[in-house]
């Protein structure tokens, strides 16, 4: 395996995380932390490590997701369910700047290394926490499944058309969503230990990261009383917004719920009678005739191919675009001048992996490697980090701990 680059050094180089956990929230979150420069050590099972590396599609057996998101890591193997994988891992973190975990509530402390005894040896430890529910309240001991957590939390309520079964986009959400959110605690709490000097627990709840979402939906219902309902591809209370289909069987989106913006798409679509109709000049009015306007826009783009919509919404300076897939992605000039994609290869073979946002002008992130093989690094890691020497590793290896 190669790196795409070596890169730059990132904002948070210096910074060490020791990764426990597996497959999405938390690896995510380690993921973003040594995209953007940090010495993330990854703890995997001996043996098959990640159940990750073998979801989805393989590559000479191995998941084509793991060696994205497992880019950048450190990899060790060290057996949790032994006494001796247990300390390993506790003088790991106490030669550590942050934990990630997302075990269920309890696991750590079972294990003897609950945050408040990792701190006891090294009180600038960050220990992020990710869970599905939390780690306190009612629901705290529940197993936390992104697809649950996206149920209760709100979002799959409002998902969906009218009168159907609520829909979920075919990506894991939830767990996506709780990892950014782990990676921004962990930057706060960084910041934080520069001042106090101190490190603290970083609680992240799958269905918090979700419900952080739900923009209006809480004040809408409790000042007046409404539940937001699912709305197909438009949006309650905009209009007009939506998908539409061409005449070669693409969809396009437009957004047109400004009132300049709404004229100049009725224009460049030949209809300036609702471009001037009184009812329409302000969004109340469109809103309330959303299914006159979907008809007419419905029945403009039909007789078009997608491409000649765009280019005419783009010359009539309407927001409007396609909707792709990762192939229309991967051509698209665009998200090429963006540096999107990031290649690396896996036994001389390239492989695309995308880049990961935000974009820092001085201090970028970088694909250094993509994610390497079950404990790739433990020479490295036990040696440099823990100080140990060939036999004693070769002593753990024999009797199982890694």
């Amino acid at each position: 395996m190669s790196a795409a680059t070596d890169g730059p050094r990132g904002p948070l180089a210096g910074i060490r995380v020791l990764e426990m956990g597996q497959l999405i929230a938390g690896p995510f979150a380690g993921c973003i932390l040594g995209y953007f420069g940090a010495e993330v050590i990854k703890i995997e099972s001996p043996g098959s490590g990640d159940p990750l590396r073998q979801w989805r599609v393989l590559q000479d057996g191995t998941s084509l997701w793991w060696r994205s998101l497992g880019r950048n890591k450190k990899c060790i193997t060290v057996n949790l369910r032994e006494a001796a994988g247990r300390e390993l891992a506790a003088d790991l973190a106490a030669r550590s700047d942050v934990l990630i975990e997302n075990f269920r509530p309890g696991t750590l402390e079972r294990w003897g290394m609950a945050p408040d005894q990792l701190k006891a040896r090294n009180p600038k430890l960050i220990v992020a926490r990710i869970s599905g529910f939390g780690q306190t309240g009612p629901y705290a001991s529940r197993p936390g499944f992104a697809s649950v957590c996206e149920g209760l939390s709100g979002l799959r309520y409002v998902n969906g058309f009218p009168g159907e079964p609520p829909v979920r986009p075919n990506l894991s959400l939830g767990d996506s969503l709780a990892g950014l959110h782990a990676a921004f605690g962990v930057a706060l709490a960084l910041v934080e230990r520069e001042r106090a000097g101190s490190g603290q627990v970083v609680d992240i709840a799958i269905f918090e990261s979700i419900f952080n979402m739900l923009e209006a939906v809480i004040p809408e219902f409790d000042g007046a009383g409404v539940v937001r309902e699912p709305s197909g591809s438009t949006l309650t209370g905009i209009a007009p917004t939506n998908t539409y289909r061409c005449d070669d069987g693409r969809f396009v989106v437009i957004g047109a719920n400004g009132d300049s913006i709404y004229k100049r798409l009725m224009h460049a679509m030949g209809r300036p009678d609702l471009a001037d109709d009184p009812r329409l000049q302000h969004n109340p009015g469109r809103v309330e005739h959303q299914r006159e306007l979907d008809e007419a826009i419905a029945t403009w783009t039909s007789g078009l191919s997608s491409e000649q919509v765009l280019a005419v919404l783009e010359e009539a300076d309407v927001p409007s675009g396609p909707i792709y897939n990762a192939k229309d992605m991967m051509a698209d000039p665009h998200f090429q001048a963006r540096d999107l994609f990031h290649q690396v290869e896996i036994d001389g073979k390239p492989l695309k992996v995308p880049a990961i946002t935000p974009r820092l002008e001085s201090t970028p992130g970088a694909t250094r490697w993509p994610g390497p093989e079950v404990g790739s690094h433990n020479e490295e890691v036990f040696k440099d980090v823990l100080g140990l020497d060939a036999a004693a590793i070769s002593n753990l290896r024999a009797t199982g701990v890694v």
